[in-house]
């Protein structure tokens, strides 16, 4: 591998939480995950840890976006391009089903530098993609990799149950322009009955297996005058029972292309506050409405890193 150096930050897939629990929200029992689909996860995800690898060789693009003209352009002029990754998503495995998508936003005026500063800041990750998270922090960094955490709830559809989830994420520095992340589940809990006196939390691979897993690789690229950063979210839940396939299976593909739309704009505005604030500091440019709310936060994040 040509890269150098391993280093921290990672953008999250909350994005499918919002789609898994409209699936299977009110729909569908316990279900507890099987030996047989951790290992078709674990198969799954080692292909796109080498997809991965292949983008870093010779004459191959680095970006996914790259692949197509018509996709570049229309990231250029100021879209979010999301697509399923291959013609089948959510790909059956045995007992369950594998979610794989991507998208990329391009952020004018903004560098990786920004970029990097926004998707480190774990602890304010409940900020930045409210109202998915309702809890964030950071458990640990280091040179090889960072820990934090997340409390994840979807409102939308009136459930009491929450995911408390803990990752895992590294950096790796492909050179001054370009960067890519890789972040893992490494605990996902389901918690019933969240806020209530009743509160409690199931153990590992129990519940009702909205979620499994979650598994996400996010590039960055500085050039044309921003940057663009590219995500592609894969995550493990419960099959959908067949008598609801024919119902839920085109819902679960048009939310998940909003979720992660929606994840990938909250990206991009937080981004391009704190970009707005480093041009402020340094004369360059003006800080609009919304980059004075992100110099409250980044006031919060300069606070938090000189601890």
């Amino acid at each position: 591998m040509a890269t150098e150096g391993f280093s921290k930050y990672a953008l999250s897939t909350v994005s499918l939480w919002a789609l898994l629990a409209l699936s299977f929200g009110g729909t569908a029992g316990a279900a507890n995950l099987e030996p047989a689909t951790l290992k078709a996860w674990d198969e799954y995800v080692e292909s796109a840890s080498r997809r991965m690898e292949q983008r870093l060789g010779p004459a191959r693009t680095f970006l996914w976006v790259d692949e197509s003209p018509d996709r570049l352009a229309r990231v250029r002029a100021g879209e979010i391009v999301v697509s399923p990754m291959g013609p089948h998503s959510p790909a059956k495995v045995p007992s369950g089903l594998i979610h794989d998508w991507i998208g990329t936003v391009f952020i004018p005026h903004a560098s990786i530098k920004d970029a990097l500063a926004v998707l480190g800041d774990y602890g304010h990750y409940k900020e930045f993609y409210r109202p998915a998270v309702i809890d964030s922090k950071t458990i640990a960094t280091s040179e090889t990799k960072d820990r934090f955490s997340m409390v994840l709830m979807n409102k939308s559809f009136f459930l009491k149950t929450a995911l408390d989830t803990d990752y895992e994420s590294c950096y790796v520095r492909v050179d001054d322009r370009r960067g890519y992340t890789v972040s893992r589940t490494t605990r996902i809990q389901e918690v019933e009955e969240y806020g209530a006196p009743a509160e409690h939390a199931l153990r590992e691979g129990e519940g009702r297996g909205i979620l499994w897993r979650l598994f996400g690789i996010t590039r960055f690229f500085e050039r044309d005058g921003g940057v663009y950063i590219e995500l592609e979210a894969i995550a493990l839940s419960r099959e959908i029972p067949a008598s609801l396939r024919w119902l839920v299976e085109p819902a679960v593909r048009r939310v998940s292309r909003a979720s992660l739309s929606t994840s990938l704009q909250q990206t991009e505005d937080a981004v391009r506050s704190r970009a707005e604030l480093a041009n402020r500091k340094t004369g360059t440019g003006s800080t609009s409405g919304a980059g004075r709310v992100g110099a409250v936060i980044q006031d919060l994040r300069a606070a938090h890193s000189s601890r």
